[in-house]
């Protein structure tokens, strides 16, 4: 009797298929993890940043956060390097009065310029006046750019400009006076009871703000108030009331220092 022969075995060629099937599977949930991984980082990374600025924070909750960083480098640029300390010279050698009265004016106009320059730039010069008296360097900050009328909170739209200022002021060891002034229109409310409250009040918070964003010494750093009683033009004239409405930073020289109280 015939022995029955086997049927042929089938080979089947496509077997790889499916090795390949689940090598791109595999490949594919690589991928797709990473990019998981990925957007936790970023989600990470901007709640780590949301933290940072609440935890340096400065106004009240629900009000917009000022930016410590908001001086870019391009208005940086027109900035000299500025010295620590005016009134040391280099190697420790001592100065004569005239030679150190001398080199404070050098400084102190070096920064008045560079200021002005940036203010031109930024179209903000009726905001600021500069002056240099015997006192040293005064930049008077005005109502109008800085604080709403009858408010003492700094407005927000003044940081970027403060900044820039406070980044210069607060580079020197000379002593640092901050002046709250008004005109002679009087003031009553619950807040701010007379003038004296309201320019004081102003230059306490400049101070504060300083003191928080900025290396400025608590032992070389001040405020007070003069209220309208220390005008710098008659109160005739809405244009000269407003000059008299202003926040002085005085950056003083040492004949300055030596004269005040």
């Amino acid at each position: 009797m015939a022995l029955k022969r086997e049927p042929e075995k089938h080979v089947n060629h496509e077997r790889w298929l499916v090795s390949y099937g689940d090598f791109i599977t595999l490949l594919f949930a690589v991928f797709v993890t990473l990019y998981a991984m990925s957007q936790t980082d970023k989600k990470k990374v901007e709640e780590v940043m949301q933290s940072l600025q609440q935890s340096f924070g400065m106004v009240t909750a629900g009000a917009p956060t000022p930016k410590i960083n908001v001086i870019q480098s391009k208005p940086i640029s027109i900035i000299p390097t500025i010295k620590p300390e005016m009134s040391v010279a280099p190697s420790g050698r001592s100065r004569s009065g005239q030679a150190r009265t001398r080199a404070e004016e050098k400084d102190f106009r070096q920064i008045k310029s560079s200021i002005e320059a940036y203010l031109v730039k930024q179209g903000a010069q009726s905001k600021v006046n500069l002056t240099i008296t015997r006192r040293g360097l005064i930049v008077s900050l005005k109502e109008a750019g800085f604080f709403d009328s009858g408010q003492a909170q700094i407005k927000q739209s003044a940081y970027e400009l403060l900044n820039t200022i406070a980044e210069v002021m607060t580079q020197y060891n000379n002593p640092l006076r901050i002046e709250g002034h008004t005109d002679n229109a009087p003031i009553s409310t619950a807040q701010f009871p007379s003038n004296w409250e309201l320019s004081t009040t102003r230059a306490t918070n400049v101070l504060k703000y300083l003191l928080k964003y900025y290396d400025a010494e608590p032992e070389k750093i001040s405020a007070t108030g003069y209220g309208e009683f220390r005008p710098v033009a008659d109160n005739s004239t809405p244009e000269n009331r407003a000059k008299n409405r202003r926040v002085d930073m005085v950056l003083l020289s040492g004949e300055g220092e030596r004269g005040e109280p």
